[in-house]
């Protein structure tokens, strides 16, 4: 660690593709309906997103039945059950989908498992409106993982017929400990082709991991409520950092920089990163003015909206 006062910034960092793709969606909805708009729970887990399209017109909603019969309705990145459209459909609502194509990949394992007679074990957070979402295609075939201690507690045969899947945004260090435990109990196990846990979580912790070590503090800019910058949060505490969340520049604390001469700094996938420069600006003003960025990726995927919305054929769903 350098003598001075210095910002480490991580990259990739900030909004991923899914993320985009769903505030894209509102912005292209709100450009051709009009307001209001309505959105069942929020499109992504960002109260700095969720507030300027507050600002703008967009009013978010607990459930479809709050929607007015034939409006416009917006489902969120995160994905919802077949009952939730079902009652979409019974109400005559104008359905949007913002899903998060690599959660839609997650429903379809979930549904193909699920035809093949498995019982399917999701890991993930049980009250998490993603894990809502999965748990709704095969709710009688499906027990919520949370932890290691979950999986060896599983009333279930080690011949059982299973399979695994995962929450996109949970900590890859904490997901692959669980895994390893149900392939120990259940040897047939059987799980996705391909990680569930989407590549912009997992490049976002790589980042933390990449400069933790360099920093006398890392700050994550995200919402309380995000899953995602919460898990980074856990993997620099886990590799022995100091580090804290920040939703925005209102909620830094200036006495976390005692005796710090370097900060990380690194934002959830939900985070704008207007909201990084924000934090930057400030922490320049506290004489943090040398930033230094460290990248462990390069990201260049992207979700297109709907056609319905951009007049182009929708690109396919990853395999």
């Amino acid at each position: 660690m350098s003598g001075g006062k210095q910002v480490l910034l991580a990259e990739p960092r900030s909004l991923c593709a899914g993320v985009r793709r769903a505030i894209a969606i509102i912005d292209l909805a709100l450009e051709q309906h009009g307001a209001p708009i309505y959105v069942r729970k929020e499109i992504v887990h960002n109260h700095y997103v969720v507030r300027e399209f507050q600002r703008r017109g967009v009013r978010f909603v607990d459930s479809e039945q709050d929607v007015p019969e034939g409006a416009i309705c917006v489902f969120s990145a995160h994905g919802v059950s077949p009952q939730v459209r079902r009652n979409a459909d019974a109400r005559g609502l104008d359905v949007i989908d913002a899903t998060c194509p690599l959660v839609a990949k997650v429903h379809q394992e979930a549904r193909r498992f699920a035809r093949d007679g498995l019982t399917l074990l999701l890991v993930g957070h049980a009250e998490h409106e993603e894990v809502e979402g999965t748990f709704g295609h095969a709710p009688d075939q499906t027990i919520i993982i949370e932890t290691v201690a979950d999986a060896e507690a599983l009333d279930l045969p080690p011949d059982a017929p299973v399979a695994y899947l995962t929450q996109t945004t949970l900590s890859v260090d904490e997901t692959r400990d669980i895994i390893a435990v149900l392939r120990r109990r259940f040897p047939e196990l059987r799980g996705p082709a391909t990680d569930d846990i989407c590549y912009a979580s997992q490049n976002r912790q790589d980042g933390i991991r990449a400069v933790v070590g360099r920093c006398d503090l890392v700050l994550v800019v995200g919402s309380a409520n995000s899953s995602n910058s919460v898990r980074m949060v856990e993997v620099a505490r886990r590799l022995g950092g100091r580090a804290e969340l920040v939703p925005d520049v209102t909620h830094f604390d200036p006495a976390w920089l005692t005796g710090v001469s370097t900060v990380g700094v690194s934002a959830g996938a939900s985070a704008p990163e207007v909201l990084v420069d924000e934090l930057l600006d400030h922490l320049a003003s506290l004489g943090y003015a040398d930033v230094a960025v460290h990248r462990v990726a390069t990201e260049d995927v992207v979700f297109s909206p709907p056609a319905r919305l951009t007049g182009v054929a929708d690109a396919p769903s990853p395999s």
